[in-house]
């Protein structure tokens, strides 16, 4: 399983998650910084990624289109 991390998700987690999770990518890496969702929804899919975001947007679309790809939702408690 490959994860793509959404851009509200610093890229320097990639370097936590390679070992258990290779060929993970951050959108900065890819050049998708400060695209439409639909745009990283599609290379996601096209790619066999697994959204990472703690936008609730992805989790939207995956209700409204379904997978893949599949989408995971980080909760982040202060």
């Amino acid at each position: 399983m490959k994860l793509l991390l959404d851009e509200n998700l610093s890229d320097r987690i990639i370097r936590s998650v390679i070992d258990l999770y290779p060929g993970s990518e951050h959108v900065k890496t890819v050049n998708l910084m400060h695209t439409d969702d639909a745009v990283i929804w599609e290379y996601a899919r096209a790619y066999d990624f697994v959204i990472v975001s703690k936008d609730s947007d992805f989790h939207q679309r995956s209700l409204l289109h379904g997978h893949p790809p599949k989408v995971w939702m980080v909760l982040i408690i202060r």
